[in-house]
């Protein structure tokens, strides 16, 4: 999502055109000619033509024997580069590999970045539900899964306000929440829990644990833990559960203040549950 307000003075078109080309043939599987282009961008046929023909050139996109355009290989490389990104030192998808062996539960990292709740990291438990809607990038669910509470708990409530004006409260199931004050509620019985969680609020029959694995002034620095599994075991082990993602995020936490430049890199890690109580 664009704000207008915060375009830059030395913007160049070219490139912003380029990219929403990008993004009208990447919305659009079945492909796009560069009429269908120009129209949904708003832009003349011969303009489009050429950010195509470079697109293409470079790889960014891929012309199809009935002369539509889909997206290209290289769209494909730059994800698995910013996933990449997004992971972390491989220490930190050892520590969660390791958590999924041990638990038979799928774990997740996730933080902020530019402001939006993004999933970062998933090493999959064979006990756990599949998820195929938490994949790295995820960020619209942040009030119905627990990693999402868990970072949405660290910001004032103001700015949580600001973020669900924002990005809206989906509802995907009859048991998520759908109001800022409900969120509140349930954000502050997690505080006193010393983890955040949700029970079918994402998905149907599925649970979700979150504990904060890294705290941070600056909010793109705090990192948080989670694990999802079958609602029914959640339902007679959370002490459990929070135990074990207690000790993962301090595993997660010490191997990412190994990578921050000077003392702990100005991060401070959580208090352990008990201590916060």
């Amino acid at each position: 999502m664009r704000d207008p307000q915060g375009e830059p003075s030395d913007l160049i078109r070219s490139v912003s055109r380029a990219l929403r080309v990008l993004e009208s043939v990447g919305a659009s599987p079945k492909g796009l000619t560069v009429k269908q282009i120009a129209r949904r961008c708003e832009l003349t046929v011969a303009t489009t033509y050429h950010l195509v023909r470079t697109l293409a050139y470079e790889g960014y996109v891929a012309r199809r024997e009935d002369g539509t355009y889909v997206v290209g290989m290289e769209v494909s490389d730059r994800f698995r580069e910013l996933t990449a990104a997004l992971r972390g030192p491989a220490s930190v998808t050892d520590v969660l590999r390791k958590a999924a062996l041990d638990t038979g539960y799928s774990h997740y990292l996730a933080r902020f970045i530019s402001g939006r709740v993004v999933l970062c990291a998933v090493a999959e438990g064979p006990r756990s539900p599949y998820l195929e809607d938490l994949v790295p990038g995820f960020d619209d669910g942040a009030h119905a899964t627990a990693l999402g509470k868990s970072l949405l708990a660290t910001l004032t409530s103001e700015q949580r306000s600001r973020y669900l004006r924002d990005w809206g409260m989906r509802p995907f199931t009859q048991a998520t929440i759908v109001t800022p004050d409900a969120l509140e509620t349930d954000l502050a019985a997690g505080e006193r829990r010393a983890m955040q969680m949700e029970i079918g609020q994402f998905r149907p029959g599925v649970a979700c644990a979150s504990v904060l694995a890294m705290a941070d002034r600056d909010p793109d620095r705090r990192v948080v833990v989670a694990c999802a599994l079958p609602a029914a075991e959640m339902m007679t082990s959370a002490k459990a559960v929070r135990a074990r993602l207690t000790a993962t995020a301090r595993a997660v936490a010490g191997a990412l203040i190994e990578e921050l430049p000077g003392p702990n890199g100005g991060t401070t890690p959580p208090e352990p549950p008990a201590a916060r109580r």
